[in-house]
């Protein structure tokens, strides 16, 4: 079946990792890559819509009001579908039956920074910090309910503090603050942050993968500092309305997958602190499941709300 529409609607949100470097030229060209792999033809016209604010859900209940044809996708990282689920009840969309998965697109990485006079250079040294002045034990982070958020309750449970949490309205306010030092520590997506920490207005300590980042080899990961339980990375993927003929949506995948890992898109996505994956709809279904059995009891344990 092919994408007889010529023109695609891409809808994205300000809460993706790399938001302001990932210029609306460049998701542009990736979504008009996919198309045209997907049916042959370079006559055809993708508009990128931002569709911004509330963390990625006014995106998403765009695309459940589209058309169900193949002409609208959605690229958002997963606290649309899977961390806002798990802590709202008054969504404007059912991930489950208002979202299809399309493709998997990339994993990045959650990093830790101290502001740049922070007594602590390591995990155990924050970690000392923090026990010893816990009245200032906070971190702060680009919203509330974020995957970052999440983070941040796992490192003071990890560490045995319990430590106050700081949302913020995005990263940039967030990097002013913590750069200033306005707030001792802050967890966003490494890309979020690594900019600074080379330029050394921030310091980051950790970083979440399983490995060390290719992007930043010094700064060891949680794991090898002795805290196995704060691992993990975020993700970002492709959606289309539920309803899309199944064929549709594969054709999407297929074409998905082809462009991420071209070399040209493959270093583009790994210098902006992303690991270009590429998936089937059905291995997308099953990363959303594994990551909400995941994170259903960090967030019930952490007691928060987004009502």
């Amino acid at each position: 079946m092919a994408l007889r529409q010529r023109e695609t609607r891409c809808f994205v949100t300000d809460s993706l990792p790399t938001h302001q470097s990932l210029a609306p030229a460049h998701r542009a060209s990736q979504c008009a890559s996919a198309r045209r792999a997907a049916n042959g033809s370079r006559n055809s016209r993708v508009v990128v819509e931002n569709k911004a604010g509330a963390g990625g859900r006014i995106a998403a209940e765009a695309l459940k009001g589209s058309p169900a044809d193949g002409s609208t996708l959605l690229l958002v990282p997963m606290v649309v579908p899977v961390l806002a689920p798990l802590v709202s009840r008054q969504l404007g969309y059912d991930p489950a039956h208002d979202l299809a998965p399309v493709a998997h697109v990339a994993y990045y990485a959650i990093a830790l920074a101290v502001a740049p006079n922070h007594p602590a250079g390591t995990m155990g040294e924050l970690a000392a910090w923090a026990k010893a002045n816990p009245a200032r034990a906070s971190f702060g982070t680009p919203a509330a309910g974020s995957l970052p958020h999440f983070f941040g309750v796992m490192t003071g449970k990890a560490i045995g503090v319990d430590m106050v949490h700081v949302p913020y309205k995005g990263v940039a306010p967030l990097a002013v603050d913590l750069a200033g030092n306005q707030i001792p520590v802050g967890i966003s997506a490494l890309s979020d942050l690594i900019e600074l920490h080379r330029a050394g207005r921030l310091r980051i300590i950790a970083t979440s993968g399983a490995r060390r980042s290719a992007l930043l080899p010094t700064v060891p990961t949680f794991i090898e500092q002795g805290f196995p339980a704060i691992e993990g990375n975020g993700w970002i993927a492709f959606y289309a309305p539920a309803g899309t003929p199944e064929p549709v949506i594969e054709q999407w995948s297929r074409a998905i997958a082809k462009v991420v890992t071209t070399p040209e898109v493959t270093a583009r996505l790994i210098q902006l602190g992303l690991e270009p994956t590429g998936s089937t709809p059905e291995e997308l279904a099953a990363i959303m499941a594994v990551d909400t059995a995941r994170w259903r009891p960090i967030i019930q344990a952490s007691g928060f709300s987004g009502e």
